[in-house]
C-alpha cells in the first residue's frame, strides 16, 4: 500500500462556459422590452466582465441576467468579485466584475488553519493558487474535504488530483 494519499484543494473557473453565459446574457439583453432604445453593454475581457448602463438600477437588471445566465451554465457565483458602479463616460454608470482563479495566499492560509484546527492525521500546504493535502489515511482525507465543504472560505472549492 502506498505510504501516502493526496489531494489539491483549488478554486477554478471554466471560462468557456463564462463566455457562453456572457453571450447569453447580451442575446436577453437585446430581447429585453425594458431594454429597448437604451445604451446598455456587456463585455468580457480576459477575467473581467464590463457593465455599462445608463443608470444603477439598469446596471443592477444586468447583473441579475448574468448571474441567473451563470448559475444554468454551473458557473460559481462565488468567483464573481464585484467592483464599484463608477460613473463612465457619454452619461452611463460602468461597473467592472473580475473572474476569481486559483485561491488566494489569504484564503489558502484560512484553509490551512481549518484543516489544522481539525487535528486530523493531514498535513496541508500552499501551493502557488492551490492547497494540497496529504496523509496516510484516506478517511482523513475524506474527512478534510467534508470540512471544508461545510465552511464557506468566500471562493468556490473543487477537489481534484486524488491520489492514493
Amino acid at each position: 500500500m502506498a505510504s501516502n494519499c493526496s489531494f489539491d484543494v483549488v478554486s477554478e473557473v471554466n471560462l468557456q462556459e463564462v463566455d457562453n453565459a456572457v453571450n447569453q446574457a447580451k442575446k436577453e439583453l437585446a430581447q429585453r422590452y425594458d431594454f429597448k432604445g437604451s445604451k446598455a453593454e456587456i463585455d468580457l475581457d480576459k477575467d473581467e466582465i464590463k457593465i455599462a448602463a445608463e443608470d444603477e438600477f439598469r446596471i443592477k437588471n444586468i447583473i441579475d441576467i448574468v448571474q441567473s445566465k451563470m448559475v444554468k451554465r454551473n458557473v460559481p457565483l462565488k468567483s464573481l468579485d464585484y467592483g464599484k458602479i463608477e460613473p463612465g463616460s457619454g452619461g452611463l454608470e460602468r461597473q467592472i466584475i473580475k473572474i476569481q482563479r486559483g485561491i488566494s495566499k489569504e484564503k489558502g492560509k484560512d484553509v490551512v488553519a481549518a484543516i489544522k484546527a481539525s487535528k486530523l492525521k493531514v498535513q496541508a500546504q500552499i501551493m502557488d493558487d492551490q492547497v494540497r493535502v496529504t496523509g496516510k489515511n484516506k478517511d482523513d482525507l475524506q474527512a478534510v474535504i467534508q470540512l471544508l465543504k461545510e465552511k464557506d472560505f468566500g471562493v468556490e472549492l473543487q477537489f481534484t488530483n486524488f491520489r492514493s
